[in-house]
């Protein structure tokens, strides 16, 4: 007899109890969740953003084997889920928080997929005794699923004495602690904006766990997001078209203000708008009948009528 069989030979024999109660099935965890088709929705809707979609898989892991650890009863404590999402406009922050809504849920991490968006206003108020009761208002709305809020530096304004921010950031930061539980805060902005609230209010630094950046998308990247866009709605671009818009990336990207995906939709809007009106005139001077491939597709006409090329 070998060392190994006598090994196991001499091992107490384990019943199938035993055997569960050590072992702990990560796909079915995986499959009952549903998170994969969350993912695979990312992957879908949101063009680039690699490193962002590679953290979310990460955090969702994470969560899923924790989920696995509580039922060997090994776990390590409720995982603290606070997040910042810093980034410029328009590259996808309300997006993924949505989407980090779901995962939560589907773990089981919060009792409702549910996301409150706000920003300063809805928080703090104008008054003395009108800021505690907006922004408790605002925390029982969120209360079982995830608060997102954008532009979150604007809580807190230093160079204004008489500002009721700061009342604001106590409440909400009481509430993320005690709270953490059935509550997930996500802070958006700028990231050097954002930079510099942490340093002014290192309790929130304190209770973030997880740092997301969001870069610009590159122009082709916008491109992609354009078609898409407009698949959406039930236009495309011919030839002449995609080119114009190709240009037009290229020299908004240079201007003042720009939002990325944001800043290609309005482009998009005013683009169907000369559509609109090129066809009517087109209606106005002929037999008023425009069939569904002119009604769906945009020219290089309507793209390079913007004021971005003469301004340029």
């Amino acid at each position: 007899m070998s060392d190994a069989e006598a090994t196991l030979e001499a091992a107490p024999l384990q019943t199938h109890t035993q055997t569960q109660a050590t072992h702990a099935d990560l796909m079915a965890l995986y499959r009952e969740s549903r998170i994969g088709e969350v993912l695979a929705e990312l992957d879908r809707d949101l063009i680039g953003l690699a490193a962002v979609k590679t953290r979310i898989r990460e955090i969702a892991a994470h969560l899923l084997v924790e989920r696995a650890r509580e039922t060997l009863g090994i776990a390590s404590g409720a995982p603290t889920l606070h997040m910042c999402f810093s980034g410029n406009p328009g590259t996808g922050k309300t997006t993924v928080a949505l989407r980090m809504a779901q995962v939560l849920h589907q773990l089981g991490y919060i009792r409702r997929n549910h996301l409150v968006s706000v920003t300063r206003d809805d928080l703090v108020g104008q008054y003395i005794g009108h800021t505690a009761p907006k922004t408790r208002e605002v925390l029982k709305r969120a209360m079982g699923g995830v608060l997102f809020i954008d532009e979150a530096y604007y809580l807190y304004r230093p160079e204004n004495e008489r500002d009721y921010g700061q009342e604001a950031i106590e409440i909400l930061l009481q509430t993320m602690e005690n709270q953490r539980d059935d509550l997930v805060v996500i802070l958006a902005g700028y990231e050097s904006r954002m930079e510099t609230f942490f340093h002014s209010n290192p309790g929130f630094r304190s209770r973030i766990a997880h740092h997301l950046v969001f870069p610009d998308y590159a122009p082709g990247e916008l491109l992609q997001i354009a078609e898409h866009m407009l698949a959406d709605m039930h236009y495309r671009f011919d030839d002449d078209a995609r080119r114009a818009f190709e240009d037009y990336l290229a020299h908004r990207i240079r201007q003042p203000n720009f939002a990325n995906a944001r800043s290609v939709r309005n482009a998009l809007d005013r683009a169907r708008l000369r559509q609109a009106n090129r066809l009517f005139e087109a209606a106005e001077s002929g037999n008023g009948v425009a069939d569904a491939n002119a009604l769906m597709q945009l020219d290089a006409s309507d793209i390079r009528a913007s004021r971005v090329f003469t301004d340029s």
